[in-house]
């Protein structure tokens, strides 16, 4: 148990780092098959694109909210995948739009 303990410190450790040492942040959105929308918040790190802030409206106005502070729940987990603009299906957004869904 304590390795995995271990594994989660240095994964929170890893997000919380490039969150708060950020100077560039990066918002998208798309809308999933089932109706759901995701809200992206990412930044660079070793040339890709990093998620720190994912959060999901569901179809029925659950919202889902992901980050070094709540990594997973029984409903889904902050990505562990870089993006890519150019090949994944997100859209940029603003910030502000970002941040009111996060803020909810």
């Amino acid at each position: 148990m304590a390795d995995l303990e271990r594994i989660t410190a240095e994964i929170v450790a890893y997000f919380r780092a490039l969150d708060e040492a950020a100077t560039q942040r990066h918002h998208f959105h798309h809308a999933d098959e089932e109706g759901g929308l995701w809200y992206i918040e990412a930044v660079p790190d070793r040339g890709e694109l990093v998620v720190i802030k994912q959060a999901e409206l569901t179809s029925a106005g659950r919202l889902h909210r992901y980050g070094w502070k709540h990594l997973e729940d029984e409903h889904g987990s902050l990505t562990d995948q870089a993006i890519d603009p150019e090949e994944d299906p997100l859209e940029a957004i603003p910030a502000e739009e970002f941040q009111e869904i996060w803020n909810r």
